[in-house]
């Protein structure tokens, strides 16, 4: 049992150890994730075209998909495509693998399915996401002038910043254990952006939401196909039910 208890403390130990190490920047917003909301799906697909898409690809998704969320396909080739990519084509990004190494340090990742792999003990991928496109400031250390709460160190640039404008994070030094330690309290706007703060956390969280429907674009079908699954099963126990106390009324 002695053996038991201590493999069990060492175990907690263990996977605390791991949540510190993996936890890093900051605590994760919650994402305003609707993807039943089609206004918002359109408009952040439109973001994710235009913003992400020049350097990121989502090679598992096409763009006749986008139908699937209230564009027609001549919407879609009018204000999503390129004159030389089609409609069935896959969303593959135009950069050169060898010159994004070079920029960047490592080829920018695949964003199909960012938005279920980034999940953790904060919060789900959707929660990360929207965290991480809020939490970019300026830092004339970096490469590309620009590092982020979220992620520490970050080889991306803040690509949607002539949205945002640029932004500083604001401090509180306290003591700690005989030592200075800062804690984070906000943010302080320094200089505007195209849109309000409100406007783009609005913008953020519609890109957030594409790209939490582009992970799955089958959910919302999956959940209503479960919930008329759960209400036969539902009726069929009934039925089942009565026609087993039927069969047994005269069996004593």
């Amino acid at each position: 049992m002695k053996k038991l208890a201590l493999g069990f403390v060492m175990a907690l130990g263990l996977m605390a150890g791991a949540q510190a190490s993996s936890g890093g920047g900051i605590a994760w917003d919650k994402a305003p994730v609707k993807t039943n909301d089609l206004a918002s799906l359109q408009n952040g697909a439109k973001l994710f075209v235009n913003y992400c898409l020049n350097c990121h690809s989502a090679a598992f998704m096409r763009f006749n998909r986008l139908k699937d969320i209230g564009l027609t396909e001549q919407q879609i080739k009018d204000n999503l495509l390129f004159p030389t990519i089609k409609v069935g084509d896959t969303m593959k990004s135009a950069i050169d693998p060898l010159q994004a190494k070079e920029w960047f340090g490592k080829n920018p990742p695949d964003l199909t399915l960012m938005a279920r792999s980034r999940s953790g003990h904060g919060g789900t991928g959707a929660d990360y996401l929207y965290t991480y496109l809020r939490s970019y400031h300026r830092d004339a250390s970096k490469p590309t002038g620009w590092n982020n709460m979220a992620f520490p160190n970050v080889g991306m640039p803040n690509v949607l910043w002539e949205l945002q404008g640029e932004r500083e994070p604001v401090f509180e030094e306290k003591e700690e254990h005989g030592h200075t330690v800062q804690i984070f309290q906000g943010w302080k706007q320094v200089k505007p952006g195209t849109m309000t703060p409100l406007q783009y956390d609005q913008a953020v969280g519609d890109l957030v939401n594409y790209m939490q429907w582009m992970a799955e674009p089958a959910q919302n079908t999956r959940v209503r196909i479960g919930v008329w699954v759960l209400i036969f099963l539902s009726f069929f126990t009934f039925i089942a039910w009565r026609l087993n106390a039927a069969y047994w009324k005269d069996i004593k």
